[in-house]
């Protein structure tokens, strides 16, 4: 039995699919099984089932197919643990809605729950925490989501932010390695090697964000800077994970 892992844009997907229900829940989970495990095995439905640890949450989303009733701070923790190289403590996220980004989170808006963008909030955070500190965070993130009861101000809906930097990140590696992919010029430009990354994701970012045409030149040169440091943190996301993975690896031994 192995557990199942979403990527980013998966959630991202498994998140709009809850919002507006384009597709189902299910029809994201087999996707994403299919797509992990394309070079190795037959997929179908049977072999999803038997051969997954399938967390509760998923189950729980499959049968409701949608969260017009909201989701609670414990449901969305749930689903942030099945992000691949992410782990969100329940007593984390509490301090992160009541302290740390409660001016950016805003008060549950169904009720006592929290709605998609709010949800898709809480997994930026999540992965700008490897890179800024919580000051900095409120900051960059005020600038894209100004007031925090409603989304209508926003330069980006978190949803679509968090959709974007996730699937040029994973654009930006190709094999699937978890390391962005610098090019064939990397060995060759010996001179100029810790400019290569950064010139690769802001050429990248730019490509992206000149698309949206409702934007003004600062409204767009902000955004291309933040998705810049959310591609970078899902980057160092994986480095903490890989630096954990050998400590544990030392404690045990």
């Amino acid at each position: 039995m192995r557990p199942f892992y979403l990527t980013r844009t998966e959630m991202a997907l498994l998140l709009q699919s809850l919002k507006e229900q384009h597709s189902s829940p299910i029809t994201i989970f087999q996707q994403a099984w299919a797509k992990h495990h394309r070079h190795t095995e037959e997929i179908d439905t049977e072999d999803f089932m038997l051969r997954t640890v399938f967390p509760p949450i998923f189950d729980k989303l499959m049968k409701e197919g949608s969260v017009s009733k909201g989701l609670s701070l414990n449901d969305i923790v749930q689903l942030g643990s099945q992000i691949e190289y992410t782990d969100m403590p329940l007593s984390t996220v509490q301090n992160w809605v009541k302290r740390d980004v409660k001016e950016i989170i805003g008060a549950p808006r169904m009720g006592k729950k929290y709605g998609v963008n709010q949800a898709a909030l809480l997994f930026i955070v999540d992965d700008l925490k490897h890179t800024l500190d919580f000051v900095s965070i409120r900051t960059m993130l005020g600038f894209l989501f100004n007031h925090p009861d409603t989304d209508d101000d926003d330069i980006l809906h978190p949803l679509d932010f968090y959709a974007l930097y996730a699937g040029i990140f994973e654009e930006l590696d190709q094999n699937n390695d978890q390391l962005l992919d610098i090019g064939p010029n990397h060995a060759k430009a010996l001179h100029k090697q810790d400019h290569l990354t950064e010139e690769l994701i802001l050429r990248r970012v730019k490509k992206s964000v000149e698309q949206l045409s409702h934007m003004d030149s600062q409204q767009q040169r902000k955004l291309q800077y933040a998705l810049s440091i959310a591609i970078i943190s899902v980057q160092t996301a994986y480095f903490r994970h890989m630096a954990n993975s050998f400590y544990h690896a030392t404690i045990f031994i």
